[in-house]
């Protein structure tokens, strides 16, 4: 496993960002774990955070010349990254969406660096149902902006939609639909093979199997 992978985790654990039990989805599914990008909650957390995510970009090998964080937990991903970038010797515009288009002072709904010709990097935190993803990349478009890539934290590699008989995660559906690499610091199958490696994470293991099999997407 990629040192970038394994620090991600190990931070993932130690903030309670990634948490094993018994969690009910917004899908309604029974998970045995559960991810909260919100326990990222610290400068020290955040700069760590941001270490991985820009060790998994470049890895990706992925241009870019502009951070776009969907609201709202992808703001302060792309700001954390974007600090990151600079201690790198790379500063990078940064641009964000609101919720709700303001109608006072600059307006609209885009914050930041103008989009205009610039090649955009989409941050965010995990892709569920790909919702926001997509609300994003359509506000870049609209703004001028040319989307190259999504980076996220956590691949769940689950299927979106069971009874419909597409075993595709929701990111590999994000990606085939726009066209677009989707880019994470590690994914479940990561999660599988530290938890492996872990002799206190033995026994999540056979529970984290046991979802992937039923859950799991056809590529992975």
């Amino acid at each position: 496993m990629t040192d970038h992978r394994s620090r991600f985790l190990r931070l993932a654990l130690e903030v309670e960002a990634l948490r094993f039990g018994e969690f009910t989805l917004k899908s309604g599914r029974s998970s045995p774990y559960f991810f909260n990008a919100g326990r990222f909650d610290s400068g020290a957390a955040l700069a760590t955070l941001a270490a991985c995510y820009a060790d998994a970009i470049d890895a990706a090998g992925l241009a870019f010349d502009l951070l776009f964080g969907p609201a709202y937990k992808g703001i302060p991903l792309a700001s954390a990254l974007a600090c990151e970038y600079a201690r790198r010797d790379r500063d990078l515009p940064l641009a964000y969406n609101r919720k709700e288009a303001k109608d006072h002072g600059e307006g609209g709904t885009l914050v930041g660096a103008p989009l205009d010709g610039r090649r955009v990097l989409v941050v965010d935190d995990v892709l569920t149902a790909g919702t926001a993803v997509r609300e994003a990349l359509g506000l870049i478009r609209a703004g001028g902006g040319l989307p190259v890539g999504v980076a996220i934290a956590l691949d769940r590699q689950e299927v979106l939609d069971e009874a419909s008989g597409d075993r595709r995660s929701a990111a590999a559906l994000v990606a085939a639909s726009e066209g677009l690499p989707v880019v994470a610091i590690a994914s479940l199958g990561d999660l599988l093979a530290f938890a492996g490696e872990s002799a206190t994470l033995s026994d999540e293991r056979d529970r984290l199997l046991a979802y992937r099999t039923r859950y799991g997407s056809a590529a992975d």
